[in-house]
């Protein structure tokens, strides 16, 4: 793709300020396009490029986060090609389903899925408009192992991932592709870091950074011929389908 056309072209990244969605931005912004990131925080970096674009937006206030999402697309629409979905709630760590409290589990069902929903609400008809266009959700291992101390996590990650498959079988030649990524393990974000020991080891941990060659070659193919998949991301940055490459499980309770 030309520069001209990638100066037209923007993606919006939900849940960009920090971990994956920032990797990814990252990655997308290098590539020339302008990115427009939704997070509670303010991104680092906003002063570095006049491509990097910063919304506000809290996702356990849906109204203002369906106004938030309406008043951008209303500036950015008719560019835009691609949304990622790479907002999380984790929860203060893990604990047995009779010790996390409702206001926990309503953040999860918030940010994990609720958010989705409206980022897709409010997104799809625009990225219609620029068919082929692409949505990626940022899916998790949990949708495949559950594991024990994370039933609300592993609940709206795999509720996520099936209203994604779901709207991805509505259509075989659909205006917008819809792709799921995942890691191959632990990543090493500022949510998780919250949640261990100052003195933790993450040598063993992937980096937000793994996910940018894919989303860079996601956005400039538009999805081509992924409609559909979920595909498991390595520390090296490769991508495989998750029925090629089944994510091990991460219950271990020390992390």
């Amino acid at each position: 793709m030309t520069e001209s056309l990638k100066a037209d072209s923007t993606v919006f990244v939900v849940g960009g300020s920090t971990g994956i969605g920032r990797g990814i931005a990252d990655a997308l912004l290098a590539d020339g396009r302008k990115v427009v990131i939704f997070s509670r925080s303010r991104p680092e970096g906003l002063e570095s490029s006049p491509r990097l674009v910063w919304a506000p937006m809290d996702l356990t206030q849906p109204e203002e986060s369906r106004n938030q999402l309406a008043e951008a697309v209303g500036r950015h629409g008719a560019t835009l090609d691609a949304v990622f979905y790479s907002a999380i709630h984790y929860g203060a760590g893990r604990a047995p389903f009779l010790s996390v409290t409702e206001l926990e589990w309503r953040r999860q069902l918030d940010v994990n899925l609720h958010g989705l929903w409206l980022t897709l609400q409010g997104t799809l008809p625009a990225l219609s408009r620029r068919s082929p266009a692409l949505f990626v959700g940022i899916s998790s291992e949990v949708v495949y192992n559950a594991g024990p101390e994370r039933s609300g996590y592993a609940a709206t990650k795999a509720a996520a991932s099936s209203l994604l498959q779901s709207i991805a079988e509505e259509s075989a030649e659909p205006a917008v592709r819809i792709v799921q990524l995942l890691p191959s393990g632990m990543v090493d974000t500022a949510g998780i870091r919250r949640r261990r020991p100052d003195d933790f080891d993450y040598s063993s941990y992937m980096q937000p950074s793994s996910f940018g060659r894919i989303a860079v070659e996601l956005v400039r193919s538009r999805g081509e011929g992924l409609h559909g998949q979920s595909l498991v991301v390595t520390a090296e940055g490769e991508a495989e389908p998750v029925s090629l490459a089944p994510p091990v499980s991460q219950s271990r309770r020390s992390v």
